[in-house]
C-alpha cells in the first residue's frame, strides 16, 4: 500500500475521460438551436468562397501576422487547414466545398510568402524529410562547360530532325504550320 500511485495521461493533462458528450446528444437537441455548419452555407460556389479566403488573409489585421507565421516555418498546409475548418464551422461551406478549396488556398498561401519575400516557407511538416521530395545527387556541384572550352565565335549549328525520329503527321503540321505562324508575327 505504501506504493504511489502512477499518474495517467489524463491526469497529466488535467482531463477527465468521462465529462464528454453522450453518442447522439446532438441529435437531441432543439432544431432552433442549430449549429452554424448545420444549416445551409453562405457560400456554395468555390469561387466566392475562395475570394472570401483571399479577402479574410490579406485584411489589414491578419496579413501581417499571417506573414510572420509564415516567416517563423508554421506549415502552409496548416494554415490552409485552420482557415477552411473556421469557415466551415461558421458555416461558410460545406465540407465538400472545404475539400474542394485545399488546393487554390495553399497556392494563395504560396503566393502571399513569394509576395512578402519568403523564400522558404515549409508546405508540410516533415517536408525536408520525405522521400518524395528529394532530388537524388542534389549535392554534386553542376561542372561549368565554357571553361573548359576554347571561345570560339561561332554559333551552334541545329539540326533539322530527321522523319525517322518524329512522326510524318507532326512533321506535316509544322511544315504547313509554322510558316503561317512566322509570317503573322513579322506583319
Amino acid at each position: 500500500m505504501a506504493e504511489k500511485l502512477k499518474q495517467n495521461q489524463f491526469d497529466e493533462q488535467g482531463v477527465n475521460p468521462f465529462n464528454s458528450p453522450i453518442p447522439g446528444e446532438s441529435l437531441t437537441t432543439s432544431p432552433d438551436m442549430q449549429k452554424n455548419w448545420e444549416r445551409p452555407p453562405r457560400y456554395t460556389d468555390p469561387d466566392d468562397c475562395i475570394e472570401n479566403i483571399y479577402l479574410e488573409f490579406t485584411s489589414d489585421e491578419s496579413l501581417p501576422e499571417l506573414v510572420n507565421m509564415i516567416n517563423q516555418g508554421i506549415p502552409l498546409d496548416d494554415l490552409a487547414q485552420v482557415a477552411l475548418y473556421k469557415g466551415y464551422t461558421e458555416g461558410l461551406w460545406t465540407p465538400d466545398v472545404m475539400l474542394m478549396l485545399i488546393e487554390p488556398t495553399l497556392y494563395l498561401l504560396i503566393c502571399i510568402a513569394d509576395y512578402a519575400g519568403i523564400k522558404d516557407y515549409v508546405l508540410y511538416e516533415g517536408e525536408e524529410d520525405d522521400p518524395d521530395t528529394i532530388i537524388m545527387d542534389d549535392d554534386i556541384t553542376p561542372i561549368n562547360a565554357d571553361e573548359d572550352e576554347e571561345d570560339t565565335n561561332e554559333k551552334p549549328r541545329i539540326e533539322k530532325p530527321s522523319k525517322d525520329v518524329i512522326s510524318s503527321s507532326l512533321l506535316a503540321r509544322i511544315e504547313t504550320e509554322l510558316p503561317e505562324k512566322l509570317s503573322k508575327e513579322k506583319e
